[in-house]
């Protein structure tokens, strides 16, 4: 049950569905090989989570976690990394796995740095997009769901920690 302060954007079932799909074509793109999936703590948990559960392909995991936002619902546009990998990423197939691409300045710069760790391939799986927001040129390898510019909570994504644990994408209504 949704609260009444919350509008669902997209529910448990669409993104399940989505999900499904990703996976199909992941497998698909990587077919005989073990690519290294890097979830962005903490959005991504439940994203990465559904996501290795429908891939009919072996992968690793790791995690980094990594910050532009604070406590805010916009980015500082400063990224910080405040876990990194426990692996080297040489000559790995790498697939990076984040919740929600916005400005695209936390992704480039997570690009960037991990490039110069000499990975095999390097890409991206993000569950939303949200190009409006675009400050540089950004396009996720993969995308669940282009959605407009509203701050969305759910399946992962939080306001301040809250909301997390909800199994649909809502919007957050004041």
């Amino acid at each position: 049950m949704v609260e009444e302060r919350l509008e669902v954007m997209l529910s448990a079932e669409e993104i399940g569905k989505r999900v499904r799909e990703m996976a199909s074509k992941i497998s698909a793109d990587y077919k005989g090989r073990k690519p290294l999936l890097i979830g962005v703590l903490k959005g991504a948990v439940i994203f990465l989570s559904d996501l290795i559960r429908s891939l009919d392909i072996p992968v690793e995991i790791d995690f980094m976690a990594v910050s532009s936002y604070g406590a805010d619902t916009a980015s500082s546009g400063v990224v910080r990394i405040q876990k990194d990998l426990d692996r080297s990423i040489k000559d790995k197939d790498v697939l990076i796995i984040e919740d929600i691409v916005d400005t695209g300045l936390t992704l480039s710069y997570l690009k960037e740095n991990l490039s110069s760790r000499q990975p095999k391939t390097l890409k991206v799986a993000t569950l939303l997009d949200k190009p409006e927001r675009r400050e540089v040129v950004f396009d996720p390898d993969y995308c669940g769901f282009t959605i407009p510019d509203r701050f969305v909570i759910g399946y992962g994504l939080d306001y301040n920690e809250d909301y997390r644990q909800l199994a649909d994408l809502c919007i957050l209504k004041a």
